[in-house]
């Protein structure tokens, strides 16, 4: 992406559109204290502003005439969100009154701010490194308490300290490596166990952060549950027990769902999507066949599954190669219609599956406790380990992987050398190492990756 140009001043609305108490228009930059004299005329008349204080007054149109009410905030830089000079308007909410105080504002030489673009102020300024730039993103799509939490642990920088120091520390290795390598007469002999046992501990941070990646995108992106089974199984009742709603169209015929049907639950701090799938069988109608398709492909997503057998009959050749399949699997067998006469007992289910098995009732709710806490210990075993080093981004996880192959291939090259290693080699993996780091807190980030990152934000963010 081209770098805004850091001489203008940018404005935008920083609240949800939609008519509401509040409203804010922002600007920033080095005219933003200029522009916003010319619209608002404060209640008490004052000689000068004061930083980080509140100004209750009037907005004015060109022709005199006032707009709204309002309270003006200005903070001088650099103690702002940008570091730049920053004004905020805060408003009434309401289309009418926030699009015609955002058009004073770019009428007297205000550009409109990119998405994103406050926050990337914050970050091209140093105030923030861009885990943190992330973090602001993942605090305003938190859903949990949880996911909130770790959040607020990455806009401290928790992460991007961690990840820091590691990159301080690869840095040294490579410098003694370099050292080596240009003045080895003079700089202090390196043995290739040295710096192996420098790798091995730089390794295992990796490997600590890294190994958080599977619990934090859960948090990020909610645990994706797929809801399966023959036509008739209570699927659609399933669903509706949990959400505590009807929410899915029940019927004694077979195959009502067509169709997936995705809603949004809390268990045990995450998110969990839930998604009631088409019956599985042979498909009688095309209708029938593209509903089948896309719930073996929601299957193939799943983080985890419920396949829901109908208590009130006996085991079908479709439950058990359906069972067949889902061994290895995050998954669990639950019998259902257990408020009826069972067809289905526990027993019938040994040589068929060694997956989990709970026994419900979606009608009655019976078991349905006991279903809910077995699907959290089967997604996070002993319990989500909040902390703010916890990865939760598909970017930083590729970029830790890639990070690892690196200095596994560094530590590679020392293996077997009794003399000197190739430390020319060494050298380039362990530059390679130190470029994925700093490719996470943004010491090494290319223009295309910050254009596809800031990009998500909202105009006013």
């Amino acid at each position: 992406m081209t770098q805004p140009d850091p001489a203008d001043t940018i404005a935008a609305i920083s609240t949800p559109p939609g008519e509401a108490g509040l409203g804010i228009v922002r600007l920033s930059g080095p005219r933003a204290a200029a522009i916003a004299r010319k619209i608002f005329r404060p209640h008490r008349p004052h000689s000068s502003w004061r930083s980080h204080r509140l100004y209750l007054g009037e907005i004015i149109g060109p022709q005199g005439e006032t707009i709204d009410e309002v309270l003006l905030t200005w903070m001088q830089a650099p103690r702002t969100y940008t570091r730049e000079d920053v004004v905020e308007i805060n408003c009434h909410s309401g289309y009418g009154v926030l699009s015609r105080l955002l058009s004073l504002v770019l009428d007297q030489g205000a550009r409109l701010a990119l998405p994103g673009e406050f926050t990337l102020r914050a970050f091209l300024s140093g105030r923030i490194d861009l885990t943190q730039a992330e973090a602001v993103l993942e605090v305003i799509r938190a859903r949990t308490d949880a996911s909130l939490q770790v959040a607020a642990g990455h806009l401290r920088g928790s992460l991007g300290r961690s990840l820091v120091q590691i990159r301080e520390a690869l840095l040294d290795l490579l410098a003694r490596v370099e050292a080596a390598l240009d003045f080895p007469e003079e700089a202090e002999e390196l043995s290739p166990e040295a710096l192996e046992e420098g790798l091995a501990a730089q390794t295992g941070a990796l490997k600590r952060l890294d190994a958080t990646y599977r619990e934090g995108r859960l948090l990020r992106e909610g645990l994706l549950t797929v809801i399966a089974g023959r036509p008739n199984a209570g699927k659609s009742s399933l669903l509706n027990r949990l959400l505590d709603l009807d929410r899915a169209i029940v019927t004694e015929i077979p195959g009502t769902t067509r169709d997936l049907i995705e809603e949004v639950i809390t268990l045990g701090g995450i998110m969990v999507r839930l998604s009631d799938t088409a019956g599985l069988r042979p498909a009688r109608d095309r209708l029938e066949e593209l509903g089948i398709q896309r719930t073996r492909e929601r299957l193939a997503q799943a983080d985890l599954v419920l396949y829901l057998l109908d208590g009130s009959a006996p085991l079908s050749r479709e439950d058990r190669e359906a069972l067949e399949e889902l061994a290895g699997r995050r998954a669990l067998a639950v019998i259902n219609k257990v408020d009826l006469p069972l067809a289905l007992q526990e027993t019938d289910l040994l040589g068929a599956t060694s997956l989990p098995l709970v026994q419900i009732s979606a009608l009655t709710g019976q078991g349905i406790e006991a279903l809910k806490e077995a699907m959290v210990d089967l997604a996070l075993g002993g319990g989500l380990k909040l902390t703010g080093e916890m990865v939760t981004q598909a970017r930083h996880h590729q970029h830790l992987d890639n990070c690892l192959t690196y200095l596994a291939q560094a530590r590679g090259l020392l293996v077997g050398y009794h003399e000197a290693p190739a430390w020319e080699l060494v050298a380039l993996e362990l530059q390679g190492a130190i470029r994925e780091v700093g490719e996470i807190t943004g010491q090494e980030v290319g223009d295309e990756v910050l254009e596809r990152i800031f990009s998500e934000f909202c105009l006013g963010k």
